[in-house]
């Protein structure tokens, strides 16, 4: 074994999972500073617009990075099965596979991304003293989405080894540089916006630089060399086979946020900004039990590749016990200081007020939402992609646009529109869980 690598296919599995799981969880946390800063710098030394014109953009942000983040997953899972397998010329062919089509997806996305912004946003009927605002930003940030594809799939590279290490301290690193420059940008040269977005697209320039520089140095199998990226068509097809229908899936969960977000939009700035705020926050709780999908993904997928079927089947109960537990525990903690969390972001006590709203009906539950992604996790790993993909769109994207269109008109306030998150959670896990005792069953023979 070499260092920073981890035996998922020997030994208890428990320790290994946090092992794995908790470099991740900081590396999610610091990742997501680098919008929270933005919100947090403009909120408290701009005003309550700039707040809703960052916060506004939020679902989109969310619906790009969730494109790359379903592709990262598909290299994800063929690495770390092919690992499994022992099969290291597959290995090095879906390496160098996902980092070329890495590459040609964040422009893709960066691109189009920059074109529609202002029409987007206009769709979602962002409020007219913000939308040039919100315009200006996105499109800033879109310069960085091919910068953050690159180094998602190399991060999803080295996870799939068991090197949740590096990425953390690239991101500590990036994750600071970003802090140091919405302060410079904002307060000193007062860029508005303007700063923030610029300041998170170094940043992330940043980010990729050290880690395609740690894969350009690293051994055998996973070592990265330009002069053999190449689109390998067999690990190009495995990886978007199990990658599309993961980025599908992401993408449906943000269509439908992009829908509540239409209608949290008609209750004004104030609570736009509120509900910005406290997405900002319960994000972070997010990234802590996605960090557990992860793990429970990248276990699966070794030890299915090495047939190694108990030890798959003790890693989903294991993923599910943790989520639960950080779930409950960082949800209720998010919970119980809500008003001076929001009041980082403003000062304003409506918008505070606001913000406590949302997080008394999101984050109280969230351990919900981490057993729903746990077991799409698990299904992936296995080389179910499109199963999870098709439950998750019944769950979350259609049960809740019949929520806004049919229930949320019989009592329209705010309370009734973030309940649906939890009713589309607890239906989406237990379909997950259906599927999962039929697919076991036929996978394992």
């Amino acid at each position: 074994m070499r260092p920073r690598e981890l035996d998922m296919l020997h030994g208890p599995l428990a320790g290994k999972i946090l092992i794995f799981a908790v470099p991740l969880m900081i590396t999610g946390v610091l990742q997501l500073l680098f919008n929270a800063t933005d919100i947090i710098v403009v909120g408290r030394y701009v005003g309550p617009e700039s707040l809703a014109a960052v916060g506004a953009t939020n679902s989109l942000v969310n619906f790009y990075v969730n494109s790359i983040i379903g592709i990262s997953v598909g290299v994800n899972v063929l690495v770390a099965h092919e690992l499994g397998a022992g099969n290291m010329k597959q290995v090095k062919l879906a390496v160098h596979t996902g980092a070329l089509f890495s590459i040609f997806l964040g422009l893709a996305l960066g691109v189009i991304g920059f074109a529609a912004s202002f029409a987007i946003l206009q769709a979602m009927n962002t409020p007219s003293d913000i939308i040039g605002l919100s315009t200006l930003y996105l499109r800033i940030y879109c310069l960085g989405v091919p910068f953050q594809s690159i180094y998602n799939v190399c991060a999803a590279i080295l996870r799939a080894k068991g090197d949740t290490e590096r990425p953390l301290l690239f991101l500590l690193f990036s994750g600071i540089l970003n802090v140091c420059l919405n302060l410079l940008f904002v307060t000193q040269f007062g860029m508005n916006v303007a700063g923030v977005a610029l300041a998170t697209v170094i940043s992330q320039f940043v980010s990729m630089v050290l880690i395609v520089r740690c894969l350009l140095r690293e051994k055998e199998p996973i070592q990265l060399s330009l002069t053999e990226l190449r689109m390998d068509r067999s690990s190009l097809r495995r990886i978007l086979r199990i990658g599309i229908p993961s980025a599908v899936q992401g993408m449906l969960f943000s269509f439908s946020n992009l829908v509540i977000q239409k209608t949290v939009n008609s209750f004004g700035s104030v609570v736009v900004a509120g509900n910005s705020a406290a997405m900002s926050i319960e994000v972070f709780v997010y990234a802590c039990m996605n960090a557990i999908t992860q793990a429970a993904q990248t276990f699966v997928s070794q030890n299915f590749g090495a047939r190694e079927f108990d030890r798959v089947e003790r890693t989903r109960k294991l993923c599910l016990f943790w989520t639960v537990v950080f779930g409950l525990v960082l949800g209720n903690i998010v919970y119980y200081f809500g008003s001076s969390l929001c009041g980082i972001y403003a000062t304003e006590p409506a918008v505070i007020a606001a913000g406590v709203t949302r997080l008394k009906y999101m984050t109280t539950v969230y351990f919900t939402c981490g057993t729903m992604e746990v077991m799409a996790g698990v299904l992936r790993g296995i080389g179910l992609s499109v199963v999870p993909m098709i439950t998750s769109f019944m769950g979350a994207c259609v049960f809740r646009l019949i929520w806004v269109a049919l229930a949320f008109p019989l009592n329209p306030v705010i309370e009734n529109l973030y309940i649906s998150y939890l009713i589309s959670w607890v239906l989406t896990t237990l379909a997950h869980r259906v599927i999962w005792h039929f697919a076991w069953k036929k996978a394992r023979k």
